[in-house]
């Protein structure tokens, strides 16, 4: 199960989401207004405590570096969150290890994604980061042998509905839980968060 927060900009919101229960956090460094550089995610990674998954966000970035970034600021992971090629996607696989692709719902990438050989694919709208939810019946004809992780739109007034439909290992928000971009919003969080982990909880309990 995975539950994360992703364009974190400050060690506030990070220690915050940590304390409601999120399980991973994202950091963006491709271009975005919620983007941050290395040093500053560096500072906010030594204050978490241990067991989060930290994982850095590109989009089109060359393999090394990615991996030169996600060493700078001391991150677990890598989300690539672009036009990768399969190739790019394995030499960041085999030099990092936890690698998360991103694809579009819908798209010829999400079709034939488990050529990817990552730990999770993230199911994302048209829009990255935009907010802007899609039709979660998008993921019932992707490949079954693949970890599905649901982003794009999700609140905390939808999330039970999305982790229920799709039964996903995972869900991913960031404007969703925001009062501003960058700016998480507390309350946002943790509604977010405890509807996740009941509705997670509540496909634990019937399978």
């Amino acid at each position: 199960m995975l539950i994360k927060i992703c364009g974190i900009t400050n060690e506030e919101d990070a220690l915050l989401s940590v304390a409601m229960g999120a399980t991973a956090l994202g950091f963006v460094f491709a271009p975005s207004r919620r983007q941050v550089s290395p040093g500053k995610v560096s500072d906010i990674v030594k204050r978490l405590p241990p067991g989060v998954l930290t994982v850095g966000v590109f989009r089109d970035s060359d393999p090394k570096t990615v991996l030169r970034t996600v060493r700078e600021a001391g991150l677990r992971g890598a989300q690539l969150h672009g036009r990768e090629s399969v190739a790019q996607v394995d030499e960041v696989v085999a030099e990092l290890g936890w690698v998360m692709k991103a694809v579009v719902a819908g798209s010829p990438d999400a079709q034939r994604c488990n050529r990817y050989r990552t730990d999770l694919v993230l199911f994302d709208s048209p829009e990255p980061g935009s907010g802007v939810p899609y039709d979660w019946g998008l993921l019932a004809d992707v490949p079954k042998d693949i970890r599905c992780v649901v982003s794009g739109g999700l609140t905390p007034d939808n999330v039970a509905l999305a982790i229920e439909t799709v039964r996903p290992f995972g869900v991913d928000v960031s404007s969703g839980v925001e009062r501003e971009p960058g700016k998480k919003d507390a309350s946002k969080v943790r509604r977010f968060v405890q509807a996740a982990l009941k509705a997670f909880d509540d496909l634990s309990s019937v399978s």
